[in-house]
This record gives C-alpha cells, structure tokens and sequence, in this order.
C-alpha cells in the first residue's frame, strides 16, 4: 500500500487523509441511488461535486484538525469516507458513507465507535452531533449503538432529519 497519512486505525479499517486526485474515488462511492438517497440532494453526485467536497474536507483539516477521511480495509481497499467535521462551523458532526459491498458488516458501527473514542481522547469538544434522513434506519442503530441519544429533528435542505448527540460525560465505554 502507497505511504498514506494514517489518522486512525481499528482491526478492520484505517481511516487516512485524502490525496489529490481522489476525486473519483469519492464520485464512485456517491454515483448510485442507493448510496446517495438519504443525502442532500438525494443524487449521484457529479465530479465536479466530489472534487468541491474533496476540497473542503482538506480545508476543514487544516482548520480543524479534523475532517471526514479516506476509509480503507485493512488490506487497502477503498470502503468510503468516516469522520467528524464541523457541521455548519458551529458543532462538531459525526458522518460516514460504504459502498454498497461493505453494508451489514457492522462496518459504519466499528468506524463510528472508532472515530467517537478518537474524538474525545484528543479533547475536539466535549460532544457532537449526528443526523440522519429519517428513513435511514440502519444509520439510526448505528448511532444508538455507540451511545448516541437523540435529539430535537434538525432541518436539513427541506428534510426534518432525525438527529443525535454524544456528549463526553455520556460516552459509554469503549466498544
């Protein structure tokens, strides 16, 4: 595997920094209804819109010191992207995306559950909040699993998303 800024590592998935030229791989993840119907927008999204959102998760990096990153197996595969971020540069917002081959693996669990240990140990802020569409289930018991507890809906282009918060003091232990 290419020498790649390694943010996070789990026994299954490593979260690293994008590159340049990633672009593509962030289009192919969000080029199909299925991986694109609880997101803004609710379409595949264009190069162009991978390249605008590839751009902005290297300035939230260098801003924040944190971003949604580059999501790989274990062996390098390219499974998605999982990170906190700032949500509307107010709060820190908890996000991930699979391709549709790593769904039902408990995947998005590990990662979330990855990335909420992360973020408190490094001390980011002493929560953050996540939402989902408010069909997307699966997405809702990942965040209830890593010991999210919901909240106010939140309203989101039009959507009134089911939301949720972890707060450090709440934090369940490790999973």
């Amino acid at each position: 595997m290419k020498e790649q800024r390694i943010i996070l590592k789990t026994p299954r998935l490593t979260f690293v920094m994008w590159e340049e030229g990633d672009a593509t791989l962030v289009q192919q993840l969000h080029s199909t209804m299925a991986t694109t119907r609880y997101l803004s927008g609710s379409a595949p999204w264009s190069l162009e819109k991978a390249e605008e959102r590839l751009r902005g998760w290297f300035e939230e990096q260098a801003r924040d010191g944190t971003t949604k990153y580059k999501l790989l197996a274990q062996d390098g595969q390219f499974l998605g992207r999982a990170g906190i971020s700032k949500f509307r540069n107010v709060q820190f917002e908890l996000g991930y995306s699979l391709r549709e081959e790593a769904w039902g693996k408990g995947l998005a669990t590990e990662a979330a559950g990855a990335l909420a240990d992360w973020f408190f140990e490094r001390k980011f802020a002493s929560g953050f909040i996540a939402f989902t569409h408010p069909e997307n289930a699966a997405s809702q018991r990942v965040l209830r699993k890593i010991g999210m507890r919901e909240r106010a809906p939140i309203l989101i282009d039009g959507v009134l998303d089911t939301a949720f918060e972890l707060t450090a003091d709440k934090r369940p232990a490790k999973l």
